[in-house]
């Protein structure tokens, strides 16, 4: 991985926390720079991306206050999405994180290839959230 990609991940990350990107505009640069997922660990806090190649980059997230509901709560989770590919009045990233964990979200992955999330909950349930088209 090279220094372009690695800066290019971190501001995609930071650009979401920032609410300057939005997903898709941060989908197509991962793209066009060569990663093929990314992770999202709200245990860990952090995020990893992945290149084709198996090379991955990790940086730490906004740790949020926020525990992890116990109980994985599908129709939550599902809400929270909605807002995000709606884009709610009031809606931030940071919010949607909230939201998601409050619902039981331990973290999720998105694949471009794919063209999925799938979020998951801390006893391994999930939900696959296919792109919008």
């Amino acid at each position: 991985m090279n220094a372009q990609q690695m800066e290019i991940a971190e501001s995609c990350l930071r650009g979401a926390e920032s609410n300057s990107m939005s997903f898709p505009e941060i989908v197509g640069k991962l793209m066009q720079a060569g990663f093929e997922s990314y992770a999202i660990d709200f245990r860990r806090a952090t995020a990893t991306y992945y290149l084709t190649d198996g090379e991955s980059v990790v940086f730490p997230t906004h740790r949020l206050e926020a525990p992890i509901a116990p109980a994985f709560d599908i129709n939550a989770v599902q809400a929270a999405i909605r807002e995000a590919q709606r884009s709610a009045p009031g809606y931030t990233y940071l919010g949607f994180c909230a939201k998601v964990m409050a619902g039981g979200c331990a973290g999720y992955v998105v694949s471009f290839s794919g063209r999925r999330a799938v979020y998951f909950g801390r006893t391994a349930e999930t939900h696959v959230e296919h792109f919008p088209q």
